[in-house]
């Protein structure tokens, strides 16, 4: 593996686009997304980017941009229209053609196995709220293992698993779109034991394979000194981060979260899930500020309004504060014995458009990286083991529930004209910091 990994990353739905296309079952998200009133305006990842029509020339601006990874993710109904069962060979042969581009581009393929587009139809039967999603995850897994996984070394079978139980179960504003809180604490419990059992099945059939999953972390913090926000904070916490780490890391569920998850584990399943990792994948944009607030899910409302007002925001009106990326790796070294790091995703939206000039002047998300990656490298220079950067995302995509008009590409899509692909200066200024990096590196090897 290299000193050090540079990349970008997308996701199968937001950018694939082609949803009917080649033998494809319907995934959570197409029903989602064309149930009204789901999505911005409406909008669905129907055609997205139409990468599965356009992914040479995608791949293309990859291999200018210079990276030494891409991680992109499968389509688990693309593959498996049902689920489980009949396979779609199209689909199949399509991944295996993304993974030889990638390679004949000198590009290292990171693949994710499941980032939230469980197919419909075991969706039907009760999705990762039922415990049968171990054996349909591993039949999944070994279709890819046997089929696809021929030259991906690097492999990440969970993408957010706390985003898709809360937004996905509890709040109900991402797919399935449930606001069933049993179905949450089941899909929690299940998500750790799919991750960890893959984990096992992956290593079994190649143990030199580098596998983890990724999980949204940054650093929680109450609004406000008063009790109820300081208790929304834990709650975050517990909700957002321990539900997740504790049981890998430590083999328990958080105290304020075990009593309505201890229903749905079984004898063994802790062992199962503990230290099942050989990387853990970073997701980190924002800080998190919990406000109190009985009419939210949870009673916790992530307060952007009044926490910090005077601090810039992107787009979503996400929180831009760079030292508290640097916390958030900082604490993952102390509080969990400096596991392994990947930052498999962060990056920033911005309300871009195209000048006169035929270009994206995004200088907002120029500034943005430059002072996260400072953070990064400062964090890592204080001993944090982080071995690799994905900025997120190569291309402007469908971003889920808030459709087009987020744009966190390096790469303009013009949705108004033939989806055309158009380098921002952020992507030359990404691909000048990567050019130079390694020609400094190679001075110090060389000194």
């Amino acid at each position: 593996m290299k000193d050090f990994v540079f990349g970008t990353a997308t996701a199968a739905y937001q950018i694939e686009g082609a949803y009917e296309k080649d033998g494809r079952g319907l995934s959570v998200w197409d029903t989602f997304s064309h149930t009204k009133g789901k999505t911005e305006k409406g909008q669905t990842g129907d055609i997205a980017c139409d990468h599965y029509h356009r992914w040479e020339n995608d791949f293309d601006l990859l291999k200018d941009l210079g990276v030494d990874a891409y991680r992109f993710s499968i389509s688990w109904s693309r593959i498996l229209p049902e689920g489980i069962g009949k396979v779609n060979y199209k689909g199949v042969d399509f991944y295996k053609r993304l993974v030889d581009g990638l390679l004949k581009r000198n590009v290292t393929p990171w693949c994710t196995l499941f980032h939230w587009d469980l197919p419909q139809k075991l969706q039907d039967i009760g999705g990762f709220a039922n415990r049968d999603i171990l054996g349909w995850f591993s039949e999944y897994t070994e279709l890819f293992l046997n089929e696809i996984s021929d030259g991906i070394d690097n492999i990440c079978v969970v993408n957010e698993p706390c985003v898709y139980a809360t937004h996905g179960h509890v709040k109900g504003v991402h797919a399935p779109g449930l606001k069933d809180f049993k179905a949450y604490n089941a899909t929690v419990h299940h998500l750790n034991l799919v991750m960890a059992s893959a984990y096992r099945q992956i290593k079994s059939f190649s143990k030199d394979k580098n596998v983890g999953s990724t999980y949204c972390y940054t650093v929680t913090e109450p609004a406000t000194k008063s009790e109820k926000d300081i208790l929304a904070a834990e709650i975050a916490e517990a909700y957002e981060h321990g539900n997740y780490f504790e049981p890998l890391f430590n083999g328990k569920y958080p105290n304020i979260s075990s009593k309505d998850i201890e229903p749905f584990v079984r004898d063994g399943d802790m062992n199962t899930i503990k230290n099942q990792y050989d990387y853990i994948g970073i997701q980190h944009y924002m800080p998190f500020y919990a406000r109190y607030d009985e009419n939210e899910a949870l009673n916790v409302n992530r307060d952007f309004t009044h926490t910090k007002p005077d601090l810039p925001r992107n787009s979503f009106g996400w929180t831009v504060e760079p030292v508290v990326f640097y916390n958030a790796l900082k604490n993952m070294k102390d509080k969990y014995n400096n596991p392994p790091l990947f930052i498999t995703e962060n990056g920033t939206a911005w309300y871009d458009k195209l000048d006169t000039d035929g270009r994206v002047h995004d200088s907002f998300r120029i500034e943005y990286l430059e002072n996260y990656i400072s953070e990064m490298f400062k964090a890592k220079e204080h001993g944090v083991d982080i071995r690799g950067y994905f900025e997120w995302s190569l291309l402007d995509n469908y971003e889920w529930a808030a459709g087009y008009d987020q744009r966190f590409g390096l790469i303009y899509v013009d949705y108004e004209d033939d989806l055309k692909r158009i380098p921002k200066d952020s992507f030359y200024w990404y691909k000048k910091f990567i050019k130079n990096y390694k020609e400094h590196t190679l001075t110090k090897k060389a000194s």
